[in-house]
């Protein structure tokens, strides 16, 4: 199931996702699956969403999927994530997944980070250089970003398509830092979170032409 566990600490969160039970999608499908040895949920984009943002280009579309009953505003959240292109995926397709926070429940807005694990090998300097990613839906989409600040949200870190990435993200005020694969040191630094600081619950995210999995989200707020 995409189980609720009891908790881990006084208010810390756990989620098995191992099943759409306490998932709530956005434009997207979900659905248990086993994969690569583990228990975890298949999260897929919609052909007709795909369709509308493959030629504009600018927006990383997709959908999200949110955690029901979680709760989030300064704290720790943890996921193992891989991704990858689905077959037939739009050409700009770089197998998107990552995590938003601070959701509302219509998910209207949010802050997210996200890696694109196609970039993490490839043969060009600039495509590793946007290996992983902050944005903010719906006015600071990645391209925005990207021409108003140059390298500013977006860092290399070394991916493979398909494989178990472990992400852990930091978020006090409007601070967020993500580090990859138990790395001691964080790979992409923001100082300015576009949505301030806030609350909301955590979802699950992807972008246009994924096939992501996710597995073992866990969620500890900051102590007072």
């Amino acid at each position: 199931m995409a189980t609720f566990l009891a908790p881990t600490g006084i208010t810390a969160q756990s989620y098995r996702l191992d099943s759409d039970k306490g998932l709530q999608p956005h434009n997207v499908s979900v659905d248990g699956v086993s994969y690569r040895g583990r228990n975890a949920v298949r999260v897929r984009t919609l052909p007709s969403t795909d369709a509308i943002y493959d030629p504009q280009k600018y927006g990383t579309g997709g959908g999200v999927v949110i955690l029901e009953g979680s709760s989030f505003h300064d704290g720790t959240i943890e996921v193992d994530v891989a991704g990858m292109p689905q077959a037939n995926a739009p050409a700009l397709a770089r197998g998107f997944v990552g995590i938003a926070f601070r959701v509302p429940p219509d998910a209207s807005r949010y802050d997210y980070v996200y890696i694109r694990p196609t970039n993490g090998r490839a043969e060009d300097q600039e495509r590793r250089n946007h290996s992983t990613q902050y944005a903010s839906f719906p006015d600071n989409e990645w391209l925005k970003l990207r021409t108003e600040s140059p390298g500013k949200y977006e860092s290399y870190v070394d991916l493979v398509p398909g494989e178990w990435t472990h992400l852990k993200i930091e978020v006090s005020g409007v601070k967020m830092r993500l580090y990859v694969n138990g790395a001691a040191q964080p790979t992409l630094l923001v100082n300015d979170l576009k949505l301030g600081d806030g609350s909301g619950a955590v979802a699950l995210w992807l972008g246009v032409g994924t096939e992501p999995y996710f597995a073992d989200l866990r969620l500890k707020p900051k102590g007072p």
